[in-house]
Formats: C-alpha cells, structure tokens, sequence
C-alpha cells in the first residue's frame, strides 16, 4: 500500500484575476461545450515521489476519480503509465507491461459509473450528455509493437485509439526527438501509419524527431496529431515542434495540443513556467497556423510532476528533450499543475483575454472532433 498524492489541493491555486461575472461565463463555456485533454496522465503519484518504482512495478496505478469530477472536462486522452512503466523490466515499454496498465486501469474503469471508456464519438458525446467524464485510451509510442504490425489491431481491440510513433528514442517505426540522427520514417513505419489509418487510430508525432514527424504527417491518408507539445521558436529545445513541422501538420488538418510538462513551454517573456508561458506557445501556434488548428494536451498528472521527471530521466529523456536552455526550475507549473484545473484554468485565460465563444469552443475541444471524426 502507498500513502498517494492529494488529487485536490495539493498546490495553491492560481489566481487569474477574474470577476465572478467573468468565472460564471468559464463555467457556461464548459457546460455548453465539449472539452477534450489530447494527452493526460489522470493517475494518482505517491505523496512520496522517491517511491514512484515501486509503484509502478504493481502494474497498478490509483486512478484519479475525484479530480477528474472536478475538471470541467468532457473527454481526456489517457496514455497511462508509458516511458514509466517498468511491471517486467526497469526501461519500459515492453508489451506485457504495456496490457497490464492497460488492463488493469480499465478494470478500475469497469468498477465505477462515472468515467467510461470510449472508442467512438457518440460515446464521447454520450458522456457529456450524460455528464461523465469520457477516457480515451493513448499511447505515446508504438515502441511495444516490435516488429509485429498485428499488434496495432491487438491494441485497437483492447480500446485503444490514439497512438505515438516513437517516445524520445528510435524504434522500428521511426527516430525520437532525442536522436543525434533522425532517420525518418521506416518501411515497417509506413505500414505501421497504413494499418493505424485503416482501423482508426489517431496518430501523434509529439515525440518524434522533426524528419520523422514531417514523413508520417505527408505518409497518413488522415490528419495526424500533435498531441502535446509548443512551438520551438518560442522556445528552443528539441520538445518543441519547428514551424514547419506545425504548419505540415495544419496543412494537412491536424491539430498540434499545447503542453504544459514541467520546464517544457517556456518562453523568453515567462520562463518561470506558469500558465502564462503555456499560453504564449498557444498564442503563437494560433497566428502561425489559425485557431482552427490548436488545442490543448496539458499532460498532467496528480502529485509532484517534477519528482516523476527527476526519478526517471534517463528513461524519458529528459535532458535532451529539454535542451540547454537555462531557466528557472519551479516545484510545479502555476494554474496547469494538474488535470482537475488545466481546463477551468485555460477556459479563464481566454475569457480574461477576450476570446469569443466560438474561439473558445473551438480550441477546448471542437477542433479535436473535427480530425476524429476523420480518423475514427
């Protein structure tokens, strides 16, 4: 048994500043309108992160119920434990370690009558009419696939619906963002991208090296994701996504889902990361691209974020992904610290900042259900 992280309360709120007359028009907005997380990790940490190991060798990870109900969203896009899953082995990524998050997390599911899994959009939209909170089963690689491509059809039967190419490091599909060569997109990729496109599994480039983005986004027949991720020229590390690859993915009508990890989107005017940064990137990306083309993929998670990064960097990549930048380092990032204030949070930034309905619906969820409607 673990003593784990408090899903509620675990850090100050952020105050955004706004009239009570502006936070009833965030809780309409929410209401009204179908809010989609492109990438999470909605489980619950050890209250003491120096045990993150041994937890995850359980297989199982304590889901987090209670934030969830308080995050205003309709839909998140779960990728569970992924780079930290080390049930078998200590570096991840193998596919016995990768059914049995899977496995296990939707058994808590199956236990339980407010969040339910979905593979479709009705089930999604079914869910806000319901007022439940819908979870999309994701992956950040198809690292656990090897060379067998039937794999891909095995994870679609287990639920699962969106799906990485490579997480930081190459695999048999293609090159991660922290290889000194980028290799591109391989053969057995290309039939990886054929097989995900013709059973409906959105596909996401975040972590992939920049050539091997821009090849899987020009070899998919279907808008491809960028799941989670911010513009490199607002900050220069490998984690974030050049223009070009940006604008590929948009001409091709994806979406690229800004992030807000720990030290990840920064920017020159707010390096103390805070959802002011976060939204710088998110500013940006929308003049560089349009608003039709951005949404969010926060990839939160409760308890400390910076312990998880700190406990598994080499397995993660951290200190390339981040790049030599220097920064400040803070405990957590003010007002996106985890996934039961992400929305309610980013919602109030735009309406502090003059966004219409329109524009907000389209970037908290809308512009999401537009690629899958085309990719599912």
């Amino acid at each position: 048994m673990f003593e784990l992280a408090p899903e509620i309360g675990r850090v100050p709120e952020h105050d955004l500043g706004l009239s009570d007359t502006q936070w009833q028009r965030v809780d309409r907005l929410l209401r009204e309108h179908t809010a989609i997380s492109l990438h999470e990790h909605p489980k619950i940490l050890p209250a003491d992160v120096s045990q993150l190991r041994d937890y995850n060798r359980t297989g199982r990870n304590a889901f987090g119920f209670e934030g969830l109900a308080r995050s205003g969203m309709t839909a998140v896009f779960d990728n569970f434990m992924n780079g930290t899953g080390c049930v078998t082995s200590e570096h991840a990524w193998k596919w016995d370690d990768v059914i049995y998050d899977i496995g296990l997390r939707l058994a808590d599911v199956a236990k339980q009558d407010y969040v339910v899994l979905a593979t479709t959009l009705e089930q999604i939209f079914e869910a806000k009419r319901d007022g439940r909170v819908a979870l999309v089963a994701g992956l950040e690689a198809a690292t656990m696939i090897e060379n067998e491509l039937d794999r891909i059809d095995i994870l679609y039967g287990f639920g699962v619906r969106q799906m990485g190419i490579a997480y930081s490091q190459a695999n048999m599909l293609g090159s991660g963002l922290s290889e000194e060569r980028d290799g591109g997109l391989t053969h057995f990729g290309r039939r990886a991208v054929d097989r995900m496109n013709r059973l409906g599994i959105a596909i996401d480039v975040s972590h992939s090296g920049d050539l091997t983005s821009m090849q899987v986004i020009e070899a998919s027949r279907v808008p491809v994701f960028i799941t989670h991720a911010g513009a490199r020229s607002v900050w220069n590390t490998p984690r974030m996504k050049p223009d070009e690859v940006i604008r590929a993915c948009a001409e091709r009508g994806g979406v690229i889902g800004i992030e807000a990890a720990p030290h990840t989107t920064l920017s020159p005017e707010h390096p103390h990361h805070s959802i002011e940064s976060v939204m710088d990137h998110f500013v940006y990306c929308v003049d560089l691209v349009g608003i039709d083309h951005v949404g969010f993929g926060p990839d939160t998670n409760f308890g400390d974020h910076v312990g998880l990064h700190n406990s598994f960097t080499q397995h993660l990549a951290i200190g390339k992904a981040h790049g030599t930048v220097d920064h400040p380092r803070v405990p957590y990032v003010s007002g996106m610290e985890n996934p039961a204030e992400c929305f309610g949070n980013i919602v109030g930034w735009l309406v502090a900042h003059d966004y219409s309905d329109d524009e907000i619906a389209k970037v908290i969820g809308g512009n999401i259900v537009r690629v899958l409607r085309e990719v599912w």
